[in-house]
C-alpha cells in the first residue's frame, strides 16, 4: 500500500481545518491594481473613495476556487455550489469599506492582509469574522492563489458589544484611563532613593501637576458627558482643566501617596466642576485592573455625583447650629463654642447677653406673628453688630448671647454700644411699618480664664436683669404719666 502523497495531506489539511478557509484567485484584482499604479495612482484608498466603480470592478474580478467543510458549516451551506451561488447573501451590506482596507494592505506590499468585518450565514445569522489573507508561495507575481481564513469572533464581539453597552449606559460616570506614565514617574522617584514621599510632594508640588498632566483618558461614557455638561467626549477632554481644578490637586496628592504605598484600589470624596462652572461633589472609586497591575495602563475610575447629598448634609448641619426664625446660631452652637473657648481661649473672653423686652405683651396684643417679626428684627440687629468669626446666638425664646473671644470688658462695652446704635436705626426704619418698638435688655461681663466662665455668665445675666428692671420701671412710670 502506497503512503499518501504530500498533496493529499495538504488537501486533507485544507478540507478539515477547524477554521473557515477560502482558496481564491486574486489575479484579476492584481491586474486592476497594477493598471491603477501605472496610471499614476499613489493613494489607493483615496482613489477608491472617489471611484466606487473601481471597487465594483475589483470585487467582480475576485474568484472563489474552493472552500472547506468548516466554511460550509459556518455559513449553513449544504455544498460549495450553493454557497458560491448565494455569495450575495453572505457579503450583504456595504462590503466596499472592508475590501478597500484589504486591497490597500496588499497594495503596500507584503502579500497579506488582516481585517475584521461582518458576513451573514445563509440562514440569516450575523457573523462577526476576523479575515486573514496571504498570497501563497509561488503566486506572488499574479496573486492567482490566495488563502483566506475566516475566524468566527461573533461571541467575542457580542461580549465586547455587551460590555460596551454596560459601560456606555451605566448610570455612573465611568472613565477608562492610562496611568502608565504616572507609574514611570513614581518609579523614577523611588529609584532616586526617596523614602518619605509625602515630604517629597510638599517640597515638589510641581511633581503633582506633572503627574496630572500625564494621565491619558482613553474613554468616558454618556453619564460622564451629562454629569459635566459636555456635548461630546472631545469637548470634555479639550476642557479637562476646567473639570479638575482648585482643590483637586490636594486630592490627587493623596491619591499619589496611596499609589506609592501600593493601594491600587481607592475610594475618596473629591470636588470637580462642570463645564458651566458648577461645583460637582464626587464619590470617586479608582481601580487598576487586575491584568494591568504591572503597568497601570488600564484604570477604571467611577464617579458618583453626591452633590445633592452634600447639600442635604450641609443643610442639616446648618439646621443643627442655626435658629430658623432669626437666622442666628442656636443654643447648640452656643454651648459647643462656650466649651471650646473654655478649653482653648483666647483670653480674655467676654459675653454680651440680651433679652428682648415686651415679647409676651406683643404676642398678647398683636398675635404670635407680630412677636416672630420682632424676633426676626433682633436677628437683623445682632447680625449687623458683629463680624465673623463672632456669631450671635439665640439661646432661648427671647434670649440671645454674643461670645467675644480675645475681647476685654472695654471691647465688650463697645459691642454693646454698637448694638444700641443699630437698634435705634432699626426702630426708625420700622416705625412707619409696624409701629412696634424693639427693645433689648443687655448685660456684659468678662473673664480671664476657663475657671471664671460660670462667674462671667452669672455677672452678665445679673447686669441684663438690672437693665430689664430699669426698662419696665421706666415703662410703668411713663404709663402712669399718661
Amino acid at each position: 500500500m502506497n503512503p499518501p502523497s504530500d498533496s493529499a495531506d495538504l488537501g486533507h489539511a485544507f478540507e478539515f481545518a477547524p477554521v473557515s478557509l477560502w482558496l481564491e484567485d486574486f489575479s484579476g484584482l492584481k491586474r486592476l491594481l497594477d493598471r491603477l499604479r501605472a496610471e499614476g495612482v499613489r493613494d489607493l484608498g483615496a482613489y477608491l473613495d472617489a471611484h466606487p466603480e473601481a471597487v465594483q470592478e475589483g470585487m467582480s474580478a475576485l474568484r472563489v476556487l474552493q472552500v472547506n467543510q468548516r466554511t460550509l458549516q459556518l455559513f449553513a451551506a449544504p455544498d460549495q455550489a450553493t454557497l458560491l451561488a448565494r455569495l450575495g447573501e453572505v457579503f450583504s451590506g456595504d462590503m466596499a469599506a472592508s475590501v478597500k482596507s484589504e486591497w490597500t494592505q496588499l497594495w503596500r506590499g507584503g502579500g497579506a492582509f488582516v481585517n475584521q468585518t461582518v458576513n451573514y450565514a445563509l440562514d440569516g445569522r450575523r457573523l462577526d469574522v476576523e479575515v486573514r489573507g496571504r498570497v501563497l508561495p509561488g503566486h506572488e507575481d499574479d496573486w492567482s492563489r490566495v488563502m483566506v481564513s475566516l475566524d468566527d469572533i461573533t461571541q467575542r464581539v457580542q461580549a465586547e458589544r455587551h460590555a460596551r453597552d454596560l459601560f456606555d449606559l451605566s448610570p455612573v460616570s465611568l472613565w477608562v484611563e492610562d496611568f502608565s506614565a504616572v507609574k514611570r514617574l513614581l518609579d523614577g522617584v523611588r529609584a532616586q532613593g526617596i523614602g518619605d514621599f509625602s515630604t517629597f510632594l510638599k517640597v515638589h508640588p510641581e511633581f503633582i501637576a506633572r503627574c496630572m498632566q500625564e494621565i491619558r483618558v482613553i474613554d468616558v461614557n454618556r453619564q460622564t458627558l451629562r454629569m459635566f455638561g459636555a456635548a461630546s467626549k472631545d469637548a470634555l477632554l479639550l476642557n479637562i482643566g476646567r473639570v479638575f481644578r482648585g482643590e483637586m490637586q490636594d486630592s490627587f496628592a493623596e491619591q499619589l501617596q496611596d499609589l506609592w504605598a501600593g493601594k491600587l484600589f481607592q475610594q475618596r470624596e473629591v470636588v470637580n466642576y462642570s463645564l458651566s462652572g458648577d461645583t460637582v461633589n464626587i464619590h470617586m472609586q479608582f481601580a487598576v485592573l487586575d491584568a494591568h497591575v504591572d503597568t497601570w495602563d488600564l484604570v477604571l475610575v467611577s464617579l458618583v455625583d453626591i452633590t445633592a447629598r452634600k447639600k442635604a448634609e450641609a443643610y442639616l448641619e446648618y439646621l443643627g447650629q442655626h435658629d430658623v426664625l432669626t437666622q442666628l446660631r442656636n443654643r447648640s452652637y452656643y454651648s459647643e463654642e462656650l466649651n471650646r473657648l473654655a478649653r482653648k481661649g483666647p483670653w480674655p473672653l467676654s459675653v454680651l447677653v440680651l433679652d428682648m423686652n415686651g415679647l409676651k405683651e406683643a404676642n398678647d396684643a398683636h398675635g404670635h406673628a407680630a412677636g416672630d417679626g420682632l424676633l426676626r428684627r433682633v436677628g437683623e440687629v445682632l447680625t449687623k453688630a458683629v463680624d465673623a468669626p463672632v456669631h450671635p446666638a439665640r439661646i432661648g425664646g427671647d434670649e440671645f448671647a454674643i461670645l467675644l473671644p480675645g475681647t476685654d470688658l472695654h471691647g465688650a462695652e463697645a459691642v454693646r454700644q454698637r448694638v444700641v446704635s443699630i437698634l435705634e436705626l432699626n426702630n426708625q426704619f420700622h416705625a412707619g411699618q409696624s409701629g412696634q418698638v424693639l427693645s433689648l435688655a443687655m448685660g456684659v461681663a468678662s473673664c480671664a480664664s476657663g475657671d471664671q466662665i460660670e462667674a462671667m455668665l452669672a455677672a452678665a445675666d445679673r447686669a441684663m436683669y438690672q437693665d430689664k428692671e430699669r426698662y419696665y420701671s421706666e415703662s410703668e412710670t411713663d404709663r402712669r404719666r399718661r
